[in-house]
C-alpha cells in the first residue's frame, strides 16, 4: 500500500499487523502437522511390514527411500523429531506477539534468526536427496516451502516494523524472551521432554544382524534353480524376493522378514533372488546409471553362496547398502571370514555373473519393474507384502 508524502514521493504503509501474523502462525502450525505425519511414517517405515506412504510414487518420487536412509536420522534421532521440536519452539515464540506492541517487535528478530536456520537446514536437506538419495520425499518438500515461507514473513514482518539493528534487536529478543519466569520455565520443560526423546527413545531404525550359525531352527539351503533359502522347507508359505542391496526398501525388509521367520521358522521360507537396478548388469529396467556397484554387490553373494557363507555376506551387504559403511573389500573380506583377494577375484569371474543374470531374466518375465518385489503363489507384489498374505499365513 502506498501514499504521497508531502515531498511527493511515494510512501509505503505497511499492511495490519495480522496480515503478517496470521499467514505465519498457518505456516508454523502446518509445519508441525506435517513433521508428525514425517516421524508416525518414519516409525512404519522401519516397523510395518505392510506399510507403504502415499507419496511412494515412484524412484525419484518416494516418501519411503527417503526415510529408509541413513540421513533421515540426525545427531541420533530422526529428522522429523528435530522439526516438531524446531517448529514447536517457534509457535511458542510467535504466540508472544499475536497483536502488534512496539516493545515487543524485536521478538522478531529471534524469529527470523530461527527461520533462518530452518531455511539452511532445507536446503542441506534438499542436496543430500539430490546429490546421495536420489529421491524425494513431497512430504519433506512440504517442510521445506514452509521453512522459507516462514523465513519470507519473517524477513518482511520484521523490515516493516523494526527500529533498531537486527544484532540489537535480537539481544533485546532474547531478554524480552527470559525475562518472564514463566517462559524460561516453559522453554526449560521443552527441552527436557526433548533431551529425554532423545535419550530413551528406543532405537527401531537400528536393525541387528541375526547370527545364522547358532540359529539351530532355522533350516537353509539351496534350490535347484540354485538360489539361497530359509525357514522352512514344508513351510506352509514360500516367499520368493527380488532385491537390491543398494536399495533402502529391501533392506527393510530383509530385517523384518528374517525376524518373522526366526521368531517362527516352520511357517515361511524365504528364497532369494538377486534383481541389481545397477545399469550395467540390469540395462533394459534401468537405462541410466543407478545404485551404481548393486550388481558387484550381488556377484559377491553369488560367490559366498558358493562357499556356504551366502547369509553372512547378505546381511554384510545390506550393512553396507543402509549407508553404515563404505564397499570396501577389505571390511567385507574381514566380516565375513573371506580374504580380500579372492573377493576381488570373484567380481572378475563371469560365472558369478551369469548366475546373476539368470535371476534378472526371471524377474523380468514376471514384469518386475522395482525393488523389493515378492512372488506369493504366482502373485507379484512391489515393495511389501499385502497385510492380508501374512494374516492368512499366520504371520499375525
Amino acid at each position: 500500500m502506498n501514499s504521497i508524502d508531502d515531498n511527493h514521493k511515494p510512501k509505503t504503509i505497511p499492511l495490519p499487523y495480522k496480515y503478517y501474523f496470521i499467514p505465519t502462525l498457518i505456516l508454523t502450525i502446518l509445519g508441525i502437522i506435517n513433521s508428525i505425519y514425517l516421524a508416525i511414517s518414519h516409525y512404519k517405515n522401519y516397523t510395518d511390514l505392510t506399510y507403504s506412504s502415499f507419496c511412494a510414487i515412484s524412484r525419484a518420487i518416494n516418501c519411503d527411500t527417503v526415510a529408509q536412509s541413513p540421513w533421515s536420522i540426525f545427531a541420533g534421532l530422526p529428522i522429523a523429531y528435530w522439526g516438531i521440536f524446531g517448529y514447536a519452539l517457534f509457535l511458542f515464540v510467535l504466540l508472544k506477539v499475536p497483536k502488534f506492541k512496539a516493545h515487543l517487535i524485536s521478538i522478531w528478530a529471534f524469529l527470523l534468526l530461527l527461520s533462518l536456520i530452518f531455511a539452511i537446514s532445507s536446503i542441506y536437506l534438499g542436496y543430500i536427496s539430490f546429490s546421495r538419495i536420489h529421491s524425494y520425499c513431497i512430504l519433506c518438500i512440504l517442510s521445506y516451502f514452509c521453512s522459507f515461507a516462514l523465513f519470507i514473513y519473517c524477513w518482511i514482518t520484521y523490515s516493516r516494523f523494526h527500529k533498531n539493528s537486527l544484532f540489537l534487536d535480537l539481544i533485546l529478543s532474547f531478554k524480552i524472551i527470559s525475562e518472564k519466569k514463566i517462559n524460561l520455565l516453559s522453554i526449560t520443560i521443552m527441552l527436557l521432554l526433548f533431551t529425554n526423546i532423545w535419550i530413551f527413545i528406543p532405537r527401531y531404525w537400528e536393525y541387528e544382524s541375526f547370527d545364522i550359525e547358532n540359529s539351530i531352527d532355522l533350516q537353509k539351503g539351496i534350490t535347484r534353480e540354485g538360489n539361497p533359502w530359509i525357514g522352512s522347507e514344508k513351510a506352509k508359505t514360500t516367499i520368493h524376493v527380488y532385491s537390491d542391496y543398494m536399495c533402502f526398501q529391501c533392506s527393510k525388509m530383509h530385517y523384518i522378514l528374517r525376524s518373522m521367520i526366526s521368531n517362527d521358522p516352520n511357517k515361511f521360507k524365504l528364497i532369494i533372488h538377486h534383481y541389481p537396478l545397477d545399469h550395467s548388469y540390469n540395462p533394459i529396467i534401468v537405462s541410466d546409471p543407478y545404485h551404481v556397484g548393486s550388481g558387484k554387490m550381488a556377484q559377491l553373494a553369488v560367490y559366498a553362496m558358493t562357499k556356504g557363507k551366502f547369509w553372512e555376506m547378505n546381511d554384510a551387504l545390506f550393512e553396507i547398502g543402509r549407508g553404515k559403511v563404505s564397499f570396501n573389500t577389505e571390511w567385507i573380506a574381514e566380516k565375513t571370514g573371506f580374504s580380500s583377494g579372492e573377493l576381488v577375484w570373484a567380481l572378475k569371474q563371469p560365472y558369478f555373473r551369469k548366475i546373476i543374470d539368470s535371476d534378472i531374466r526371471r524377474g523380468m518375465k514376471l514384469r518386475i519393474t522395482s525393488t523389493p518385489s515378492f512372488v506369493i503363489n504366482g502373485n507379484v507384489y512391489s515393495g511389501s507384502i499385502p497385510k492380508e498374505i501374512l494374516i492368512s499365513a499366520g504371520a499375525e
